[in-house]
């Protein structure tokens, strides 16, 4: 079994997760961080994936810097700019690259490189925290929610890229469409049994906003984790998601 390790929320939480403010007096502060504490984090965490699911091959994925989503949407995460980032984020990242044998692929988040290795490859379970994950069809287990292995189907995995497109991610940055939130994306999906028809209600949820089809198909291709049918492995090119005819 291979499990596939969103490296970018574990690497995130560990250095979170060591910093330490130091009162100096006079109203003075600092900020300090161990590495070594943020790598026991890291190992501890697998170790408790592993204990829990069983031994198996561990995979973990990075994020590049490079993001082929800004080419879609160029504004695509912009609002993270100004976030200030944990101090050791950048040596545990290193560290993960080059002494856990991280995976990083040029303009491919994290994301991406999960959907595409557990739809293109037998006995993977896809390990996130993540809720975008669940537009990905696969075994999926999240550490922080959930007890067992879950088995996203396909019908589940579109219908969530369907309700991410119609309520946006404003973590993320794109913002769906306007004044949308989960239960009026439900209700608009309500009945939706086929990729075909979950779309066409998504176009019609944005017309009656004034809203044409090519701005829900710029929601929906930010939206979309890649799958396997979304990358030329050959030309390492994401594929852009195409609305079913």
């Amino acid at each position: 079994m291979k499990y596939l390790i969103d490296a970018d929320i574990v690497a995130f939480k560990a250095a979170s997760s060591v910093e330490r403010p130091i009162d100096w007096g006079d109203g003075m502060w600092t900020l300090h961080a161990y590495e070594h504490e943020g790598i026991d984090y890291i190992k501890n965490y697998i170790h408790q994936v592993t204990n829990h699911l069983g031994e198996g091959e561990v995979v973990m994925y990075l994020t590049h810097t490079d993001n082929w989503r800004k080419d879609v949407l160029p504004d695509y995460k912009s609002n993270r700019k100004n976030t200030r980032k944990p101090l050791i984020l950048k040596a545990l990242r290193e560290y993960i690259m080059t002494e856990m044998d991280g995976i990083m692929v040029d303009t491919m988040e994290a994301d991406d490189l999960l959907g595409i290795t557990a739809t293109n490859e037998p006995d993977c379970i896809v390990v996130s925290e993540d809720k975008d994950l669940n537009t990905i069809p696969c075994h999926l287990y999240n550490p922080a929610k959930d007890e067992r292995i879950r088995i996203v189907s396909v019908r589940e995995a579109d219908y969530f890229h369907m309700v991410q497109t119609l309520t946006g991610d404003a973590v993320d940055g794109y913002k769906g469409l306007p004044r949308c939130g989960i239960k009026t994306a439900e209700k608009i999906l309500d009945g939706c049994e086929t990729i075909t028809e979950m779309w066409d209600a998504v176009v019609k949820a944005y017309a009656k906003q004034n809203l044409n089809e090519s701005v829900a198909l710029t929601q929906a291709r930010v939206a979309r984790i890649c799958r396997s049918d979304n990358y030329d492995f050959k030309t390492r090119k994401v594929i852009l998601w195409t609305p079913p005819t």
